[in-house]
């Protein structure tokens, strides 16, 4: 976040569009792993914003690692999601519009770490029984994840 935060130096909390790249990491019982965020106590994915230079698939890799400590085996491709579903208010005020690019993984090495300070809990979710409070922009990708599996099964 450092490209971001140096822009809200410029900006205040006016919107920025803000690109990152989001993994969703599912275990061999294809349950989600799922944390819940130390700002808003709201369940999220791993996932944050790009950096300058970096390569959505490197953002997402660094991501994993920094908000985890779970490196992954190989990344696909899920989706890129954009537009209004991904507008988000943080708790200080600071105002996103996100594009994100999703990433599956299905295999890890390591150990689940929480201690960016980002994250305080994790937890794996079958996909018919994730959590209420899920963090907004989160909420699309999610709905399209449990579409498309409800379609493979």
């Amino acid at each position: 976040m450092e490209y971001i935060n140096s822009l809200r130096k410029h900006v205040g909390n006016s919107p920025l569009i803000m690109v990152g790249s989001t993994v969703l990491v599912l275990n061999s019982q294809n349950k989600l792993l799922m944390m819940k965020r130390s700002d808003s106590n709201m369940w999220g994915v791993p996932g944050g914003a790009m950096e300058l230079g970096e390569t959505t698939e490197e953002t997402a890799r660094r991501e994993l690692l920094e908000e985890t400590g779970l490196t992954a085996d190989g990344l696909t491709l899920f989706d890129v999601f954009s537009g209004e579903e991904l507008y988000y208010r943080y708790p200080s005020g600071e105002e996103v519009y996100n594009i994100s690019i999703v990433y599956i993984t299905r295999g890890t090495q390591g150990d689940i770490n929480l201690l960016d300070g980002e994250h305080y809990d994790f937890q794996y979710f079958e996909l018919s029984k994730l959590p209420k409070d899920i963090s907004p922009p989160i909420k699309p990708i999610l709905r399209k994840l449990v579409d498309t599996n409800l379609k493979n099964d």
